[in-house]
């Protein structure tokens, strides 16, 4: 199975079921998307029968749009599943006019190691054609560490396009060590746009530049990614970055406090609260955490009759929404009953949420009872501590932070040396060293 969180949303669709969406004729199916659907399906199902029927899609003739969709998918799943019988069939896929094809192609190329020489040159010679994703291909040809393609590569590096300029960047620190410019992708993580910001941030993992991690934690993206960063990046013997400990900064991306992050919007008046919730259901961070910021300076009295309706209607199954709602939650410091009974049953249904899309929620839904309901936290934190009850470290992590900030009411009904005792076989070096910063 895929330890991906998002690859089997389709619970209950077995392998053989998919294999045969993939066999039937289109007006069969009961929506054009089934073809794609099913491929993307089979990465939880690895072998070489999920293999073989995702090779067939591939060398299929028929040009349709559900065809043409799902075999960019069908490509991606066999590059994740380690497929080198799909080789032969990846080197035509690079002649493509189907843009779209061709990156998910040098993306598989990647993920498989293909050294093959001809694969290779025809990679670095789509740096040189027009319409082509440069930056999957100079990621692919930089992870391949085709040393070939340096200067292919090279001529990227006055790109206008951010994320391509960044590509080239980190590519050419792979390849040849050179990172006396990647001060620009500092600036890259400020960009009005979100997806150049997230891009960035890869691009300093793929540099492993750990210096600019500083930099990385206060930019106005998912925490998922800063959380990324910060695995792959800080190196294992060093306490500090630029004066702060890896704790701290742990401590900060679990909290997700807008108070550190670097905003890059602003109003120019005060917007209608049903503007600001609005905005929780945007793509973009920077907005969402200036639209948090906003609201929680308002009257809560005067929010929640249009949170909850909102809440109702569609932010309990939008997960970005979701998550800004739970943490708005938690801002709140004065509540009329009626309102904190219906707050404390939102946020126990976010903790035990089973759908992947909706675990960022989880560490946000229990820091945020701890604020709302602390002495129904500290009944729960022992279960929220279980590593088989809750899989998810991150919201280990937040019950330990729960744990300290009820500790610092004289709320906690769970002693630090069991606390301790609990979590000194966590499976996450991050959750043993944690609790091992409380001082009794």
């Amino acid at each position: 199975m895929s330890n991906n969180r998002f690859s089997n949303i389709h619970l209950g669709l077995s392998q053989a079921e998919a294999i045969r969406i993939l066999g039937s004729p289109i007006e069969q199916l009961d929506s054009n998307s089934d073809y794609y659907m099913a491929a993307a399906h089979l990465l939880n199902f690895p072998g070489l029968e999920s293999e073989s029927a995702l090779l067939k899609l591939l060398a299929s003739t028929d040009n349709s749009q559900p065809i043409k969709l799902a075999q960019r998918k069908a490509v991606e799943v066999l590059g994740l599943l380690g497929c080198q019988d799909c080789l032969p069939l990846l080197f035509d896929f690079l002649s493509s006019d189907d843009p779209y094809l061709v990156e998910n192609t040098a993306w598989a190329l990647k993920q498989l190691n293909c050294q093959d020489k001809a694969t290779i040159s025809r990679l670095i010679e789509l740096l040189y054609l027009p319409g082509q994703n440069y930056r999957i291909i100079i990621q692919a040809l930089s992870g391949l560490g085709a040393l070939d393609s340096v200067e292919a590569i090279r001529c990227h590096l006055n790109s206008d396009n951010s994320a391509v300029q960044g590509a080239a960047l980190a590519g050419l620190a792979i390849l040849v060590k050179e990172d006396q410019d990647l001060s620009i992708l500092i600036e890259h993580l400020i960009l009005p746009n979100q997806m150049d910001r997230q891009s960035a941030i890869q691009d300093i993992i793929d540099s492993k530049a750990y210096n600019l991690l500083p930099q990385v934690l206060s930019a106005p993206v998912s925490p998922v990614f800063k959380m990324r960063a910060v695995r792959a990046l800080w190196p294992i013997n060093l306490p500090e970055i630029a004066g702060k400990s890896l704790y701290n900064c742990l401590d900060d991306l679990i909290k997700d406090e807008y108070s550190v992050v670097n905003i890059v919007h602003c109003y120019d008046e005060p917007p209608a609260i049903d503007f600001l919730i609005q905005e929780f259901f945007g793509t973009d961070f920077s907005r969402c955490y200036l639209a948090l910021k906003t609201l929680a300076n308002r009257n809560f009295d005067d929010i929640w009759p249009i949170l909850l309706d909102r809440w109702i209607t569609d932010a309990f199954n939008d997960y970005g929404a979701h998550y800004f709602f739970i943490r708005l939650m938690g801002q709140a410091r004065e509540w009329k009953v009626e309102y904190q009974t219906r707050a404390i049953e939102i946020l126990l249904e976010a903790i035990v949420n089973p759908r992947p899309q909706f675990l960022k929620s989880k560490p946000a839904a229990i820091l945020a009872l701890a604020e709302v309901a602390p002495q129904l936290t500290a009944q729960r934190t022992v279960q929220w501590l279980d590593p088989v009850a809750t899989l998810f470290w991150e919201a280990r992590y937040a019950s330990l932070l729960a744990w300290e900030l009820l500790e610092s009411k004289s709320l906690n009904i769970l002693p630090l040396d069991e606390l301790q005792v609990i979590c000194s076989t966590d499976s996450e070096l991050y959750i043993r060293n944690r609790v091992l910063r409380f001082s009794s």
